[in-house]
């Protein structure tokens, strides 16, 4: 009998969404330019943030959130590619969902990382260009603007598609247990804890977060 299971827990669920918000954004104020950049900044160091906490919850977050519970091993992309991998791990994220996800976070700690060094030679430069080489701080500018955010917008389209599929051809929601956080499963599986300490344990750990990268860019001499 199929049953309700809390996949998501709300941290994940709030992270997902505040991710696309941050990237939009970038990608927004980024075209814009002038004084937008303020906000591209902000959308960066926001994003950042995100970021440091969703690395930290793959650790302790709920079971399906955890890194451990969809890393994409060969072994089970090849099973899941010939049709015959293991229903259990694609309850969470399906083992080429879970490429995508780990491709999303690369390079989108790799764009925040050159934006941090970069210098459009105008009037907006990354708050450690000055700690770095010239040459380094070129790279790094080339990158973020000609290479990274092309690959972003890429890997988010295919996210999109592979949304847009699941529904029409799997007849698959995959948006709205990303909004309630439950899925009808038919085969009992383990829930996500997501209770009340859970949540406030999130929470620290987004606020230690946001405040190291606070002190970062305090060091850094960023106001």
């Amino acid at each position: 009998m199929p049953n309700s299971v809390r996949i998501w827990d709300l941290p994940t669920r709030l992270f997902h969404w505040l991710l696309a918000v941050c990237f939009i954004g970038l990608i927004v104020s980024g075209q814009i330019g002038g004084a937008a950049m303020t906000w591209h900044f902000r959308f960066g160091y926001s994003l950042l943030t995100l970021l440091l906490f969703r690395l930290l919850w793959g650790f302790v977050g709920g079971h399906w959130s955890r890194f451990a519970t969809f890393w994409p091993s060969p072994a089970k992309v090849w099973r899941h590619l010939r049709g015959n991998g293991d229903p259990m791990a694609a309850v969470g994220h399906s083992p080429l969902a879970a490429l995508s996800v780990l491709a999303m976070l690369l390079f989108l700690l790799l764009q925040v990382s050159t934006g941090l060094i970069s210098d459009d030679e105008i009037a907006n430069a990354g708050p450690f260009t000055h700690l770095v080489s010239n040459a380094l701080v070129s790279k790094a500018t080339a990158y973020h603007k000609q290479i990274g955010k092309f690959i972003l917008i890429a890997l988010t389209l295919l996210h999109l598609a592979a949304v847009l599929f699941y529904l029409w051809r799997k007849r698959e929601n995959l948006i709205a247990p990303m909004l309630s956080g439950d899925k009808v499963i038919e085969p009992p599986v383990r829930a996500s804890r997501d209770d009340t300490r859970t949540r406030l344990m999130a929470a620290l750990l987004l606020l230690v977060c946001a405040g190291l990268v606070a002190l970062v860019l305090q060091i850094a001499g960023q106001p």
